[in-house]
């Protein structure tokens, strides 16, 4: 009985103590992961065949990581889409996952998989990114990097303090993963 009222005393304790910090508990939450598509680097030849746009979303849930997107606008139909893993954010890498996408030049990718210990420490600290691959561009079309979901400034609204900068906001970004 006595150990009953602790317990219960106790638990009061932390709600009131979450309710009044205005902090959550979440336990085994998933982490979430976004990024806009963009053009890939490209030189004068290849301006024509590198465009359009996109977003992709990306769940993790323990090991697993769920990532679904949309592209538009592409100047050839799409062909590919692959998970990277790189040695920094903004460094290409090499596949480690292929996404399936519904082809044309608007779409849609998706893909589940299963991340070892490397590549979830390269998820974390900002190392992989989302290609799509197309006609004109089978080398790369789009891409983005997948990074914790921030918030993203309207056009011509700067966000409030230093926004979302990933060289501060991505804990061990500066980390090369080999």
């Amino acid at each position: 009985m006595i150990r009953s009222k602790c317990v219960r005393v106790a638990s009061g304790i932390l709600a009131m103590w979450v309710l009044l910090s205005g902090r959550e508990v979440a336990l085994g939450a998933d982490e979430q992961f976004d990024t806009r598509l963009t053009a890939v680097a490209f030189d004068g030849a290849m301006r024509a065949n590198v465009q359009g746009d996109g977003h992709t979303s990306a769940v993790l849930d323990g090991n697993k990581l769920s990532v679904t997107g949309s592209y538009t606008d592409l100047p050839s139909g799409a062909t590919t889409a692959h998970v990277f893993m790189g040695p920094a954010i903004g460094v290409p890498g090499t596949s480690i996952f292929d996404l399936t996408i519904s082809g044309g030049a608007e779409g849609s990718i998706s893909g589940d998989f299963s991340l070892n210990s490397k590549q979830l420490a390269a998820l974390k600290s900002g190392h992989l990114y989302v290609q799509i691959d197309s006609q004109k561009a089978p080398d790369g079309n789009l891409w983005g990097w997948l990074m914790p979901a921030h918030p993203v400034a309207p056009p011509d609204e700067p966000l409030p303090g230093h926004g979302f900068l990933p060289q501060l906001d991505v804990p061990g970004n500066w980390t090369v993963v080999h």
